[in-house]
This record gives structure tokens, sequence and C-alpha cells, in this order.
């Protein structure tokens, strides 16, 4: 094995967490601009107002795009187990 294979798993590996964390992160990041703008205007600082929207928002995320995700994670480890004689060498 050779650096750069193991610098091109390497990124592989956080292009997949990138791409598979992104839709759950920018829902929550959504929601959360979104509370917080409420927040400001109505002048209501209540801490689990902030919490618990982005916890659901995340929740529906996950059952929306849980499906792509997962098949997205399988590709990416059928990839290595398919590949596993290379690691060995």
């Amino acid at each position: 094995m050779s650096q750069e294979f193991i610098i091109s798993l390497a990124q592989q590996a956080v292009y997949t967490v990138l791409i598979t964390s992104a839709p759950m992160i920018g829902i929550g990041l959504i929601v959360g601009l979104l509370v917080s703008i409420f927040q400001a205007t109505t002048s209501i600082q209540e801490a689990t107002l902030a919490f618990a929207p982005k916890i659901v928002a995340a929740l529906i995320a996950l059952i929306i795009f849980g499906p792509w995700m997962l098949n997205h994670m399988i590709d990416f480890t059928s990839g290595i187990l398919g590949n596993l004689y290379k690691f060995i060498g």
C-alpha cells in the first residue's frame, strides 16, 4: 500500500461522511436560522424553542434522506470490501 492509496482512501471516506451528513446538517441549519429569526422578532429567549425544532427537523430529514444515505454508505463499504485484496499487499 502506497501513501497515495491511503490518502485516496481517506479522502473518499471523508467525502462520503460529508455527503451523507449534508442533508441533515443543512436542514438543521435552515430550521435553526428560522427559529433564531423568530426568537429575535418576538423577543422569546427559550432554550427548548431553539433545540426541539432542530431535533424534529433532523429526524424528518433522516426519514426522507435515510434510504439515499444508506445506499451511499453501502456503495462505499462494498467498494472497500470489494478491493480488500489491495490492502493486504
